[in-house]
């Protein structure tokens, strides 16, 4: 009775992506794993957790946060949490530069790659907006940045566990997220929004790239309403 009533919430959650689903621009994900969620950050911004395993001791990863760090500001002053945020795009750089950011919150003007180099980060066309890809050629203008991948910078920063590892890089996550599954990082929940507007694969990449990560043992938890930001958990996490 309990799991008919789970998929059954599941499927009403779903609903308001049937149009998309339909029109071929997302696919239907069945929830795999169910437990307490709370969404943090702003609208443009939010991801969500499971906050009935979080630790005050936790560490977070945050890539990709433009100039909205909203998410990982509330990690931080609900749950006292550590937060490492990457992003090498210029415009985010120079706004937190200006910002007045806690103690737990450190900032690295670098991305994250399936491997350790350089990228070219293609900027968006018009100015007004922020994020920059490495994948989808939103214009001709480009900047050189540091990348690294996950292993390589958990090491530098002496991290061999990551608790809360959110993801929005612009189409770059499909790469990495095979990357990340072959290294040794332990990892408890992955929070993931996923592009694949931007990928010619469509929505057959996410589909394949959540099989990856349920091979891998991480089960899907929730799925926002436009079918973008997924969030998988280790249920067998041990710190």
């Amino acid at each position: 009775m309990e799991m008919l009533k789970f998929l059954f919430i599941s499927f009403l959650n779903n609903l308001p992506r049937l149009y998309k689903i339909l029109h071929g621009n997302s696919s239907f994900h069945w929830l795999r794993y169910s437990c307490k969620t709370l969404t943090f950050g702003n609208r443009n911004a939010s991801f969500t957790v499971n906050p009935s395993v979080i630790k005050s001791s936790d560490i977070v990863y945050s890539f990709g946060i433009g100039t909205d760090i909203s998410f990982d500001l509330q990690l931080i002053n609900l749950y006292g949490l550590k937060v490492f945020a990457f992003d090498p795009t210029p415009k985010s750089i120079e706004w937190l530069s200006k910002q007045k950011l806690p103690e737990n919150f450190k900032a690295f003007p670098l991305g994250i790659a399936n491997y350790s180099g350089e990228a070219d980060f293609f900027l968006p066309k018009n100015e007004n907006y922020v994020s920059a890809s490495m994948t989808s050629r939103q214009s001709d203008s480009f900047v050189r940045v540091k990348v690294k991948t996950l292993a390589d910078i958990a090491k530098e920063l002496g991290h061999t566990t990551i608790d809360i590892l959110k993801m929005d890089i612009e189409g770059a996550e499909y790469d990495v997220i095979d990357d990340i599954l072959k290294s040794d990082i332990k990892i408890h929940q992955l929070l993931i929004e996923f592009h694949h507007r931007f990928h010619p694969e469509g929505s057959n990449i996410t589909r394949s790239t959540i099989k990856k990560l349920k091979q891998s043992g991480f089960l899907l938890f929730y799925v926002s309403q436009n079918g973008e930001e997924f969030s998988f958990i280790k249920p067998d996490f041990n710190r």
